[in-house]
């Protein structure tokens, strides 16, 4: 089995973002998409809710604009949202051109919408949310997917795990620029070699860092761990989205229960049945979901009870069959018919709003490194991303992207080849228990010290953790063979730093953090910028926002 790969692209992370960018290039350029699981697999396919776009004639792009900004509590880049959300539309008809089957309305008499059926979600003041009955990021995935999988020029390497960037001097410019990856061969158990003209991150986000997330199958902050390393900034990592209702069952691994279901009319109620959300929010259930996730977690403290009630068995058994099957079918696995009773929730960590910091194109501060979907920071979603804008931000930043990189590929020279891989001197370690513990470690006092409400003590405490796990980690990585669980944990710790120092950082409550200590909101807006120690040795692209 080949250790050394040549591509002209070469994209980790095989969700919404990167399998559209693999699509844009593959008439023009010979292009390696990594997926460290299956491709089956990733956060993309669990997006039930919708995309959100301005379809409707009674709708429009200030409108939808204007949303988006109030939604991100003062911290969203206009131009960035403005950018975003004028594509909505060309996003959309490009879904559909590859076979996305997004459900239809048979009664509507909107021409604008062309029959689809639009829902309404947390912050939108609209209905413009267009959706796949509620498995919509099932739908999208599978479809981009299967067309990756029937294009020549696209080859997909399951079960790969990408380690470490590679950078080198441009042999014409000297800048440094990014020239591959190292990736575990999950399979082989071997290293390989993966090197190309652009690199592109679409690795998702980082809420696996914490112990409740709805995002079982990756989201470790792969890209945004190794975009560090390598020298990139990286903005606003405070900013971490619980989604207020995933399914709270003993057997029930991470199900996201859609925002769409509030959308739709359900109600939030306590156990004993009266709804609250009117004491928090004049929106009640529609409110963003900062608002909601606090509003829960308050009620859940202030009760001592370990989850609350999402019901929408007011509607009729058809409305709900035919809205929502998967919610549906899924909870009746656990014993619990949502057309006669209440759902049992609780918060769980969904969305990264930080990210690698790119331009409209998504280059970062690295030459021909570029970085898309929710790895990225692109100023869209401020100090909380509204609802069924983050699929959107990954096909419009995916086309953006490969627009830039077809132009730019014919004058980028191949980089020079790289040493492969060394591991002559680590061994097998007989002590893998260290990784798990490690592992939940990290995760438990994420979710305890760094999680929807903060305080200057526990982030004080979070601070010292991983001081002490990261150089576990680290003497563990320079000791024994690398395994995918150990690339995970590595990346987890670079994150949960990142996050920490973010946190600590900001001296207010804004959006997605919250303070206890600092429970106001600052008259001025800023972002969360870090950066890395090389910093200065980059050839820095991107502007400081």
């Amino acid at each position: 089995m080949s250790n050394y790969y040549n591509h002209d692209v070469l994209v980790i992370g095989s969700g919404a973002a990167g399998l559209t960018l693999a699509l844009q290039l593959a008439d023009t350029a010979r292009v390696a998409v990594i997926s460290k699981n299956e491709a089956e697999l990733g956060s993309t396919r669990y997006a039930q809710g919708g995309i959100a776009a301005v379809l409707d004639s009674q709708d429009s792009i200030d409108a939808h604009v204007s949303d988006t900004l109030k939604a991100g509590s003062g911290l969203c880049h206009e131009d960035a949202v403005r950018f975003t959300v004028e594509r909505s539309r060309a996003a959309i008809t490009w879904l559909i051109e590859q076979g996305v089957g997004f459900t239809r309305d048979d009664n509507s008499t909107n021409q604008s919408s062309d029959g689809y059926h639009l829902t309404q979600e947390g912050g939108h003041s609209h209905r413009r949310i267009i959706h796949s009955a509620d498995a919509t990021g099932f739908a999208v995935h599978n479809t981009l997917l299967e067309q990756a999988r029937s294009r020549d020029n696209i080859e997909v390497f399951e079960r790969h795990a990408a380690v470490n960037l590679i950078t080198q001097a441009d042999s014409g410019s000297k800048k440094l620029r990014c020239s591959g990856a190292y990736v575990l061969d999950c399979q082989a158990d071997q290293v390989a070699l993966f090197q190309a003209k652009v690199v592109v991150l679409a690795t998702g986000g980082a809420s696996k860092v914490y112990l409740y997330t709805s995002n079982p199958d990756g989201a470790s902050g792969d890209g945004i761990a190794m975009a560090w390393r390598a020298g990139c900034r990286v903005a606003n990592m405070e900013f971490n989205q619980f989604h207020p209702t995933c399914l709270y069952h003993p057997q029930a691994k991470s199900f996201l229960i859609t925002e769409a279901l509030r959308g739709e009319g359900a109600h939030l109620k306590l156990p004993d049945g009266e709804r609250f959300m009117q004491r928090f929010d004049e929106r009640c259930e529609l409110a963003p979901r900062d608002i909601v996730a606090r509003a829960i977690d308050h009620e859940m403290k202030r009760l001592g009870c370990d989850h609350l009630l999402l019901d929408i068995s007011h509607k009729s058994a058809e409305f709900i069959a035919s809205h929502f099957p998967t919610v549906k079918a899924r909870c009746l696995e656990f014993g619990i018919d949502i057309t006669r009773e209440a759902i049992p929730v609780v918060p769980a960590a969904h969305y990264t709003c930080g990210g690698v910091m790119v331009d409209h194109n998504g280059q970062t501060d690295l030459n021909n490194l570029y970085a898309i979907g929710e790895t990225s920071f692109t100023g869209l979603h401020g100090a909380n991303r509204m609802a069924s804008n983050s699929l959107l931000e990954c096909i419009v930043y995916a086309q953006s992207a490969a627009d830039k990189i077809r132009l730019d590929l014919p004058r980028i020279k191949n980089p020079e080849q790289s040493p492969n891989w060394d591991d002559s001197r680590v061994t097998n370690s007989d002590e893998d228990v260290v990784i798990s513990h490690n592992w939940d470690e990290l995760r438990r006092f994420m979710w305890d010290y760094v999680g929807i409400v903060r305080t200057k003590k526990r982030l004080q405490r979070a601070s010292h953790r991983i001081s002490l796990l990261q150089k576990e980690i680290a003497e563990y990585y320079s000791n024994y063979k690398i395994s995918s669980d150990l690339i995970e944990l590595r990346n987890l710790a670079n994150v949960a730093e990142l996050i920490i120092n973010s946190a600590i950082d900001r001296k207010e409550s804004r959006g997605l953090h919250y303070s206890l200590d600092y429970p106001e909101q600052s008259d001025t807006a800023r972002d969360t910028i870090l950066m890395p120690t090389n910093y200065a040795a980059q050839d820095i692209i991107v502007s400081k926002f």
